[in-house]
Order: structure tokens, then C-alpha cells, then sequence
């Protein structure tokens, strides 16, 4: 199984490893969010959705139907 950005907890950072393109909207590819960069959890809005992240020094929400087709690996610290 594999670890996604909707199975991070607030703080932890990870590496994006791959994710299915008809599921990503282009804007958050264009903004990053791309297999290499980082992403960490900044904040979860109430109710768990939308996830507040920051990839590569730019902040984006992305919603947890989203997050969880993002496959990433957990950077241990």
C-alpha cells in the first residue's frame, strides 16, 4: 500500500512520488506539484478538508479527494 498526502499528519514532510494525471487539475501541476519536490502539511481546514501544503516553497489547499491520489514517501527526519 502506498503512503499519500491525505495519510500526512501536520508537519511531516514527504517527496511526491507519483500520481494518476486525469485526477491532478493543471493548475496544481503547474504549481509544483510534481514527482521529486517536497511537500509538507501545513494545516488541515476543520472537517479534514480541504489540506493546506506547502510544495517547493508555494502554498496550496488542495482538497482530500485530491490528496489522496498523490503517492509520496515519507522523508524521515
Amino acid at each position: 500500500m502506498q503512503t499519500t498526502i491525505a495519510q500526512l499528519e501536520i508537519g511531516e514532510k514527504a517527496i511526491i512520488k507519483d500520481f494518476d494525471i486525469n485526477f491532478i487539475p493543471l493548475k496544481l501541476i503547474e504549481m509544483g506539484c510534481l514527482p521529486g519536490n517536497t511537500v509538507e502539511i501545513l494545516q488541515v481546514a476543520p472537517f479534514g478538508d480541504p489540506l493546506f501544503l506547502n510544495v517547493n516553497d508555494s502554498h496550496l489547499a488542495i482538497r482530500l479527494e485530491t490528496a489522496s491520489v498523490i503517492e509520496v514517501e515519507i522523508i524521515k527526519a
